[in-house]
């Protein structure tokens, strides 16, 4: 009984928009006889995912996505456990005052903190790249070679520090007498971090993997926010991109759902794939 609110809220919010999407994937909506009449709604079966796999542009872009999730999945994933370690290490000062500095960022909406890095991005407004060309150092951030790594830049910026907490609780999960032992025996912290710490945090690794294997192939408001201040960034950019442009752009909300679908299944395909691979090796040392 105590679940029944949470299942009806997960039935209404998560489930049947999934149920809606892949319908809507299935219709289309053709107009009949010489385009006078009204527009009827047909059974098209496969079409539409046909016509999406077939569209060259929407093919750039899923693997414009692996791409991006190639740069910032692992970038993520160390960028965070570094943190973490650092912050539980016996050395360091203030960790508290850190973990707030670093969570920080997480709490700024995603729209907001696209715009703040677009000013940074963008020569004319932005102080860093203006100290560099005074130097000789001339970078754009939004040039087609490296805006994919400035919108990966925005989004280590965004979720490190949440990732981290994540790994912050696992390594204050784990017993101080392993840490007091192992330092009578004579390990260095070193040691300590690559023998204990690691083994034991690995399940919150593998959840972090797959948080942002999922959230990379969610991406879609920084490429959005980002479009106006740059050429290297088109409509169809990013499939969620282009599904957003084909449903309110393009008047083609099936074909839309289909292009949704396709990414949902990449993502189930991607994570599951991973889980099998990492429980595949079961608990042996890294």
């Amino acid at each position: 009984m105590l679940t029944v609110p949470f299942l009806v809220m997960f039935a209404l919010f998560f489930v049947a928009p999934i149920v809606y999407a892949v319908v809507q994937s299935l219709f289309a909506t053709k107009s009949s006889g010489l385009g006078f009449g009204a527009p009827e709604t047909v059974f098209v079966f496969f079409d539409n995912y046909l016509a999406a796999l077939s569209n060259p542009s929407f093919v750039e872009s899923l693997g414009r996505l692996l791409l991006f999730s190639l740069i910032e999945v692992p970038l993520m994933v160390v960028t965070a456990l570094g943190l973490a370690l650092l912050l539980e290490s016996a050395r360091a000062r203030f960790p508290r005052f850190f973990r707030v500095v670093y969570f920080v960022p997480y709490g700024v909406p995603g729209v907001i903190a696209a715009l703040l890095w677009g000013f940074l991005y963008i020569p004319a407004t932005s102080p860093v790249l203006q100290g560099l060309a005074a130097i000789g150092i001339d970078i754009n951030p939004l040039s087609s070679d490296g805006v994919l790594f400035a919108i990966a830049n925005i989004a280590l910026w965004g979720f490190a520090g949440y990732n981290m907490l994540i790994l912050i609780a696992a390594l204050n999960a784990i017993p101080s007498e392993l840490y007091e032992a192992a330092r009578i025996d004579g390990a260095s912290e070193w040691t300590i971090t690559w023998q204990i710490k690691l083994p034991l945090v690995r399940p919150s690794v593998i959840l972090v993997t797959v948080f942002t294997i999922i959230g990379t192939l969610q991406l879609f408001v920084e490429p959005l926010v980002l479009r106006p201040l740059t050429t290297a960034i088109s409509s169809d950019f990013t499939p969620n991109l282009a599904a957003y442009n084909q449903s309110f752009a393009q008047g083609n909300p099936n074909l839309a759902a289909a292009m949704a679908v396709i990414v949902a299944v990449i993502g189930f395909v991607f994570s599951f794939g991973f889980l099998r691979l990492v429980n595949r090796k079961g608990n042996r040392a890294w």
